[in-house]
């Protein structure tokens, strides 16, 4: 019968969550779901300082947000103290270890590397590695403060959890080869191991803060979705080696392959991302959209039931345009406050070009006089107003007129938005404009 995979992601809480090691996470969970194993959760809190109840608690949200469900118990890392100083022990005395004074900073426990033949192990991810025993060092395993070193806490939690695959950034290949070594000395049958690529930036180097967004809540507060960075951050040194890139939790998890993870480094990309994400808002339930719209209007100071009953047609319009929810506000303030922003750029370029006020209006007139006022027929209208004007096309009237109803060139379609406001605020807006822009104003 085969061995059943049990996989754990082991973190050291610091308050934020980094996507280098959620990424870790979720590879850990689908290739566990995959197998049908076993995904569990291990919190590295020796760091007494960092790993503040608040700080585990960041971690189990973000986890939570994600879907990353662990199976069995959290095993916290301070829990083990007392039996990893006491392996410690066991092996000073068998030999596989001993105590010096290192540098004077009093008496560790060092462990002690082979001298000769090679270390070697299959990765999963990077292929046959291997390494000069002699050109291995000796290493602290509890420090002379009495406290354990990561290298042998990490590696009897393992055994004690029953680890059979350990999946972890490939800035731990080093670190391996100590502790495959641990691992033979405590008499405890070596994991497998899939070392993942790094995550960079554009220049190639390590994503960091000064890349933008790192950290897992970030990009929950900037209005991507779970959904959203799940799948992207599973694509981030995997592909189902096909050409999809939107995929269902359950897609990704009957794909997995290690065979089709890369070993170099990934590439973060935003407005992949940022691409991504609008491909879910937009197939996301109209219901589940609209009440995140009125909860960031609410939060903005805005008008919880904007536009007279009219949000279910504001919603049709703007849900597959928008492609962060942090935007929603921004994007429809003109909507409901008349001291709406005006977009520099586009006052210079569409606004300040001769005959505009006047230009403005007589679109109002028109505006005023419409039989209805909605969209198609005042589509109409404008058209052959611009017919009438010998205009090759609608863009200089539709342009300068956007942007004195909204204050920007992006947003919904001129007709479609004017219909939302309604006659009287489209009147008032677009006079206003023309007065500003007589007086200087604007």
């Amino acid at each position: 019968m085969a061995e059943k995979v049990r996989v754990r992601f082991a973190p050291s809480p610091t308050g934020k969550v980094h996507i280098g090691n959620i990424r870790a996470a979720i590879f850990n969970w689908l290739y566990a779901r995959h197998m049908g194993g076993e995904f569990l959760l291990r919190v590295e809190d020796t760091d007494l300082e960092r790993s503040t109840p608040e700080a585990i608690q960041t971690l189990l949200d973000c986890m939570a947000w994600l879907g990353l469900d662990a199976d069995g118990e959290v095993m916290y890392q301070t829990s083990q103290r007392e039996h990893h100083l006491a392996v410690a022990e066991e092996l000073v005395a068998k030999g596989f270890a001993y105590r010096e004074n290192k540098g004077g900073q009093g008496e560790c426990v060092i462990f002690r590397m082979p001298k000769e033949g090679v270390i070697e192990y299959d990765d999963l991810v990077k292929g046959h590695l291997t390494k000069q025993a002699k050109d291995t060092q000796d290493f602290v395993i509890v420090r002379s403060d009495g406290s354990p070193v990561f290298h042998l806490a990490n590696v009897l939690d393992d055994i004690t959890q029953g680890v059979t695959h350990i999946i972890r950034g490939d800035d731990h290949v080093e670190n391996t080869f100590k502790h495959i070594q641990l691992f033979k000395a405590l008499g405890a049958p070596v994991p497998k191991y899939a070392h993942l690529p790094m995550i960079v930036n554009h220049a190639g180097k390590p994503y960091s803060k000064r890349d933008g967004s790192a950290f897992v809540g970030e990009f929950r507060e900037q209005g991507y979705l779970p959904e959203t960075l799940f799948n992207y951050l599973a694509l981030l040194g995997w592909a189902p080696g096909d050409d999809r890139e939107i995929m269902t939790r359950e897609e990704m998890v009957e794909a997995f392959d290690f065979a089709k993870c890369k070993s170099s480094p990934a590439q973060f990309d935003l407005k992949k991302l940022t691409w991504m994400n609008g491909e879910y808002i937009a197939c996301q339930p109209k219901a589940e959209f609209e009440r995140e719209l009125t909860a960031r209007l609410t939060a903005a100071g805005l008008p919880e039931t904007p536009l007279n009953g009219h949000l279910d047609e504001l919603v049709g319009h703007i849900q597959p345009r928008t492609k962060t929810y942090a935007d929603l506000p921004g994007n429809c303030r003109c909507f409901f406050d008349e001291a709406f922003p005006f977009e520099a750029k586009d006052v210079e370029k569409r606004l300040h070009a001769e005959g505009v006020p006047e230009l403005l209006e007589t679109v109002a007139e028109h505006f005023e006089r419409a039989p209805e006022f909605v969209a198609a027929a005042l589509e109409a209208d404008i058209k052959a107003f611009c017919q009438a004007r010998g205009d090759k096309g609608m863009g200089a009237v539709v342009h300068p007129v956007r942007v004195a109803l909204s204050g920007s060139m992006t947003g919904i379609g001129l007709f479609e938005m004017a219909e939302l406001l309604g006659r009287e605020r489209s009147v008032r807006r677009l006079r206003t404009a023309a007065a500003r822009l007589r007086d200087g104003s604007l």
